[in-house]
């Protein structure tokens, strides 16, 4: 990889004297990054400017310089006044649609699919052109709302670096020509019953695709179909069986869990539930009292540093291939018989023993939950432990599979392989996977596919698999089709489109259709049919869970008793009248009911112990553990590029990835942040810069799948290093022996950590349940703050508020919109980030401006550090604007372009701006972002049409920030004016707090004594950032209240 220089010495990091510093550290103080405490040279450099690099001369400040900098806001106010605007066409609208009213959005109702795996989702159209995403509030999963995937993949649909046309081996082909061509591959597949045909597809829950592939096996008996995910839940499934003798899904209620035990499982994002856990686990921690005693308990055990494990009360870092024995250990103490190993327990003396007390004392009420990237046997464990505390039925419950065909898709893609290399594929045809990319190395996927007679790629983008297909479909964007899919609890949904496709792509089951000799089948014929023969009873079988086949209700249509005309039709009549009104509830609601996955009772295996064997022993050495990447995951929205510069949890790094390393590794080998190293696995190798991150493992280095793209042309060509060049077959998680070897070079990374810091204050305030019960006031008293007394002694009493030079304002009756975030709540998964840039139509502005602090994000998540290196504790903390009612960045304006409204807002009027950032540099939140560039685009068409109509594009030379989604309260005033009442409680949701799955962000009328957030201003837990500065902020903080068990002893 491209290496290049940067500053060595000023990046090196002391951590000796790091150390030294947090031993010295006052109880609840808090820090951001090891170069924060070690005060690095570029540290301190970057401090020093209040705006980092916003003005970065070259050398020495001459007069001359001076004065060009000195004129420089004179000259961008000419020039943001006489700037070019582009070109605009305008279009009559003569043919409108009955239910299209311009300025008026539609919502529709469908589905998106992460791994096979459907989330719900109600998507904004204005015009006919989807604008944004949001949450079902209907459907299981989202229950309202989003992922950053989901966000983001409004981006995609309108990415101009999508497969465009239909091409054969490069070539710009026509679909009659495909399907020309591969009705003649397939008329020589017949006479052998399709022995040289292969299909491969990642997992697939969709009744309607399952049908398809079944019935063309039936068609060609011989044929082979294959799965494979890069993030795939083999272990999943081959636990089960290990435990039950057959294939379960397992799921959980996490809001009736009192203690919860992670095994390297990072529920809050990783798994299919994970949307539905974080809103259940953080529940009954929303509004903690002293009173409280129900407040829920998560030990997290795990091999990285993940969301789940910063949201954890007591968390575990061990290496994955010692999770195992942390396991059996766990699983003994409760009286399962399991045998033990010669290794030692990864884990301080009288921890597992205070953890399975807390489990018993919660028999029934807690839940044991094993990542998917733990071995069979930690999952065979946890479903014994489950069993033996009597969680089965309560808070843990096993369904029959979502997935269509679950079998071992590792496995499944060696035997492709095999057939590849024999010579026995003729037709190859892959679904919107790209296994040439993600493939195990030591398969050599790329090599075996040479041997294919005919390769057919249905895919999204030109990719690696596509430079070797012969044919390339273009795939359509979930917004295009029509198709189907269940989520985690098997509940199906139709996928519907907004949008006709833009380039010409083909879904799955046109593709399909056209395997089956069906060509003319539209996504609507193939879909809607399925769903009606089901319903008739028609319908052939479709796998294990995916309906028909007995272990799934069957949907109904909706009763026509009462209804006379429908009791008069004739009995096919009837049935079509029912159908069709089942299929617009479906299409309407977003579900189809009555598709939940069946409950399965399970018998545990009387011999597991026998099944699980002895514990074999591990090495002692370096392990590799890869992880989907928290931004991009497993590499599909490498092209996306908010995700790219959405700045990773924990890490906080954009645009790349790097060898993620604890700092105690890093000491015992030498190295510092932004070092080139190679690593050498299984014979395998790749160079990749290093990042120290506090928290993880010793002895462990964590790597991002999704980088290290080669497809020539994309957006993510060159970013980072590819990670699935070291992962093998028999090491898909994690494994030993991984070596790592300075090559004295040095490569730069774009990290948003220190970006925006307020130095010297303890901002982000926690507590545990203990400490708050006995000290209700602790967020409130100046000790907080950080303010020293008289004598150089932190102040008790609580914070007096200072004077102003400012008078009250009178909101009388009036709306004053104020907001509340709850610290105890967010588990820093960047919904609410990626929401915000949707919305408000946020441009990216790419790695090296992220690099000198001009990211554009209106909301950024702040993490914050306690305790030591090994194990810190952590604090997410949204920062939005905080709409101050003492605003220090409105006065400053020598042209009024920063203003306060009757309602509290502080207000943006971006036609009056001329960039003299005067605001910026008064505000002490640091909330305000500059556009520096033109970085937003406005002449590429597809680009264009992302944006939000309802918010202004702005331009080069103008300043700009969150504005509570004023939009949204003005569509809220209209609507309440036209029927003659006043805005409800919940009537205005901001695009942040309307993703969030924790439920963290609350907004409304502070004025209204009932309102929600209101009601969560006067808990005793909220308080003001920065509030001895006297700005009155109108976004406020709850503080954060963790339940530590007291039998444990942290540190």
């Amino acid at each position: 990889m491209e290496s290049p220089e940067t500053n060595a010495k000023g990046n090196n990091l002391d951590l000796d004297k790091i150390r030294q510093r947090l031993a010295a550290a006052e109880a609840g103080e808090t820090w951001r990054s090891l170069a924060q405490l070690s005060e690095t040279e570029d540290f301190k450099a970057f401090l020093e400017r209040e705006f980092p690099r916003e003005i970065s001369p070259a050398g020495a400040l001459t007069r001359r310089d001076f004065l060009k900098l000195l004129a420089a806001p004179l000259a961008m106010a000419g020039l943001s006044a006489c700037m070019p605007q582009p070109r605009e066409q305008i279009i009559p609208y003569n043919d409108a649609q009955a239910e299209i009213n311009p300025g008026e959005p539609l919502f529709f109702a469908t589905a998106m699919e992460l791994n096979g795996y459907g989330r719900g989702l109600l998507v904004e159209s204005r015009t006919g052109r989807p604008v944004k995403v949001e949450g079902n509030p209907n459907h299981p999963l989202n229950m309202g709302a989003t992922d950053p995937y989901s966000q983001a993949s409004l981006l995609d649909l309108y990415n101009p670096q999508r497969a465009q046309v239909v091409s054969y081996r490069g070539a710009i082909r026509t679909w009659e020509g495909f399907l020309e061509a591969i009705s003649q591959a397939l008329d020589q597949q017949r006479g052998s019953q399709g022995a040289g045909l292969r299909v491969l597809t990642g997992a697939v829950t969709s009744p309607t695709f399952a049908n398809q592939l079944r019935s063309l096996l039936g068609q060609f008996p011989q044929a082979r179909w294959h799965q494979y995910e890069p993030v795939h839940r083999d272990p999943v499934y081959a636990g089960a069986q290990l435990a039950f003798g057959e294939v379960v899904e397992t799921q959980y209620r996490l809001d009736s869990a009192g203690v919860i035990l992670s095994l390297d499982a990072d529920f809050l994002l990783r798994e299919p539930g994970s949307l539905r856990y974080a809103r259940e686990f953080t529940s009954p921690r929303r509004q903690p009292d002293q009173q409280q005693s129900d407040m829920n308990r998560l030990y997290v055990v795990e091999s990285s540093f993940t969301i789940t494990g910063a949201s954890a009360d007591h968390r575990l870092p061990v290496q994955a291939g010692m999770v195992e024995a942390f396991a059996r250990y766990t699983a003994a103490l409760l009286g399962i018989e399991v045998a033990m190993g010669a290794e030692p327990v990864p884990a301080p003396a009288g921890w597992v023993e205070a953890l399975v007390a807390d489990l018993q004392d919660h028999h029934g009420t807690c839940a044991i939950i094993a990542g998917s990237r733990q071995s069979p046997a930690v999952h065979a464990l946890a479903h014994a432990m489950n069993t033996t505390l009597g969680n089965v039925g309560r808070t843990v419950f096993y369904t029959t599979p979502v997935e269509a065909n679950p079998v071992g898709q590792v496995q499944s893609l060696q035997e492709l392989a095999q057939d590849l290399e024999a010579g026995l594929v003729e037709l190859m045809v892959i679904f919107s996977e790209n296994p040439v990319y993600t493939a195990p190395a030591d398969i050599n996927f790329a090599q075996a596919l040479e041997n294919a007679g005919l390769i057919v790629y249905h895919g999204f983008y030109p990719d690696e698999t596509s430079l070797r297909s012969d044919w390339h479909i273009p795939a359509t964007h979930y917004l295009e089709e029509w198709s189907d899919t269940r989520s985690f609890d098997g509940t199906a949904t139709i996928v519907q489109p907004l949008i006709q496709p833009l380039y010409g792509g083909r879904s799955k089951h046109e593709l399909m259709a056209a395997l089956l000799g069906q060509p003319g089948a539209s996504g609507l014929d193939v879909v809607r049919g399925f769903w009606q023969g089901l319903v008739a009873g028609a319908a052939p079988e479709t796998g294990a869970g995916a309906g028909g086949d007995g272990t799934n209700p069957t949907p109904s249509a909706p009763e026509t008793a009462g209804n006379e005309e429908a009791a008069q039709e004739e009995p096919g009549a009837q049935a079509e009248a029912g159908f069709e009104r089942l299929w617009r509830q479906a299409l309407r609601d977003g579900i189809i009911p009555n598709t939940a996955a069946a409950q399965r009772e399970v018998t545990l295996n009387p011999d597991l112990a026998a099944a699980l064997g002895p514990l074999e022993p591990t090495s002692r050495g370096f392990e590799i553990v890869f992880e989907p990447d928290p931004s991009i995951w497993d590499g599909r929205f490498a092209n996306n590029a908010w995700l790219q510069e959405l700045p990773k949890s924990i890490s906080q790094l954009t645009w790349d990835n790097a060898a993620l390393v604890s700092p105690g590794s890093a000491s015992g080998l030498g190295l510092s942040n932004e070092e080139l190293v190679e690593l050498r696995f299984s014979g395998l190798s790749v160079e990749a810069p290093v990042w120290i991150v506090p928290g993880l493992p010793d002895n462990t280095v964590v790597v991002h799948l999704g980088y290290g793209r080669t497809a020539p042309g994309s957006l993510s060509e060159g970013l980072g290093f590819n990670a699935y060049a070291l992962r093998t077959a028999g090491a898909q998680w994690f494994g030993y022996g991984v070596e790592i070897h300075k090559l004295n070079r040095r490569y730069r990374l774009a990290n948003t950590q220190d970006h925006h810091a307020l130095e010297g204050r303890i901002l982000a305030r926690s507590a545990t349940l203990e400490e708050f019960q006995q000290n209700p006031n602790f967020a409130h008293e100046l000790e907080q703050t950080g303010l020293e007394g008289p004598e150089g002694q932190p102040e008790d009493e609580v914070l007096p508020q200072p004077p102003s030079l400012y008078p009250e304002y009178d909101y009388g009756d009036n709306y004053a919109w104020g907001m509340a975030i709850n610290l105890n709540t967010c588990i820093g998964c960047n919904a609410c980030v990626v929401a915000c840039q949707s919305e408000n139509n946020i441009p990216v502005v790419g790695k090296d401006q992220v690099i000198v602090g001009r990211e554009l994000h209106w909301i950024r998540i702040d993490t914050y550090f306690q305790g030591g290196l090994e194990n810190p504790q952590t604090i997410f903390e949204p920062v939005p604007c905080m709409h101050c009612e003492k605003a220090p960045c409105e006065p400053v304006c020598p042209v009024a372009a920063t203003v306060h409204s009757s309602e509290g807002l502080n207000e943006m009027v971006y036609n009056r701006c001329i960039g003299t950032r005067y605001c910026s540099n008064n505000c002490p939140y640091k909330v305000r972002r500059f556009n520096f560039l033109q970085y937003s685009e406005q002449d590429l068409v597809p680009l264009k049409m992302v944006n939000n109509p309802e918010v202004t594009v702005r331009s080069r030379g103008v300043m700009e920030k969150c504005t509570y989604c004023v939009q949204r309260i003005n569509n809220a005033r209209v609507e309440a004016e036209t029927e003659g009442r006043p805005i409800r409680d919940g009537d205005v949701v901001p695009a942040c707090a309307q993703a969030c799955p924790a439920d963290a962000i609350l907004f409304g009328n502070i004025n209204d004594p009932e309102s929600q957030v209101r009601q969560h201003k006067e808990s005793v837990l909220n308080y003001a950032m920065l509030e001895e500065l006297g700005t009155q902020p109108r976004t406020t903080y709850l503080a954060k209240v963790r339940n530590p068990n007291p039998a444990i002893q942290e540190g």
